[in-house]
Order: structure tokens, then sequence, then C-alpha cells
């Protein structure tokens, strides 16, 4: 008997709803990688103290950050990072892309909406 599968964990549904641009979804698959292991590098070169290692282990990091900002900036929202801080900050941040937000729910006014038309058609204010 094949078991069904799991829900995905509540930090997993988070992180796909901050991340809805198929832009910003591949950089971000790209570009995470390299940062984790450059930062596994920088652990090694702690214990070998060998400057091309340093190089390469900042290079990647470095990178892979600026390819996951590169499609947070894109998408129009702000870095979990950055959102760190201006929270701390009481600085006001971009969390969700426009109308993704974690309780958004698509109406069939924001599907017309979408489209360029109003929900009521009149095309009057």
């Amino acid at each position: 008997m094949i078991a069904p599968p799991e829900n995905p964990h509540p930090l997993v549904v988070h992180w796909l709803k901050r991340h809805r641009s198929a832009v910003s979804f591949v950089l971000h698959m790209i570009g995470i990688p390299p940062t984790i292991l450059g930062a596994l590098l920088l652990a090694v070169y702690v214990f070998q103290m060998s400057f091309p290692v340093f190089v390469t282990a900042v290079g990647m990091f470095a990178a892979g950050f600026a390819l996951q900002f590169a499609g947070h900036y894109l998408e129009g929202t702000d870095p979990g990072e950055v959102i760190y801080f201006k929270r701390l900050f009481g600085v006001p941040y971009v969390e969700f892309p426009s109308g993704h937000g974690p309780f958004h729910e698509p109406t069939a006014a924001s599907t017309a909406d979408a489209g360029g038309e109003s929900a009521g058609g009149s095309g009057t204010p």
C-alpha cells in the first residue's frame, strides 16, 4: 500500500508564497546552493588558511546571495534578511508580492482585475 503524500511543512508553504514569480524561484534555486557551499568553504578556510579557498568561498557566497536578492528585486519584495532588520527597527517592508499575501484568496473580482477589467464592468468610477 502506498501512503498518501503528507502536507508540506508550514515553512515551505510560507516560502513558496513569498516566491511566486518563476524568475525569482529559478534565481533562488540557482543561488541557494553556492551560498550554502560558500558558507561551508569558509569553515574549510579556517582550518586550512588557504587564500584560494577563502576567495572561492567568499565569491560563491556573495554570488549566491546576489542572485537571490536579484530575484526579490524583480519580484518587488524584500529579502528575508532585510525584512528581519526592517522589523527590528520598525521600518515598513514588503514580504509578499502584491495580491499574494498569506491570507489572500483569489476572488472573481481579483481575477477580473488581473484581466484588465473592473469588477463592475460599467467602466465608470
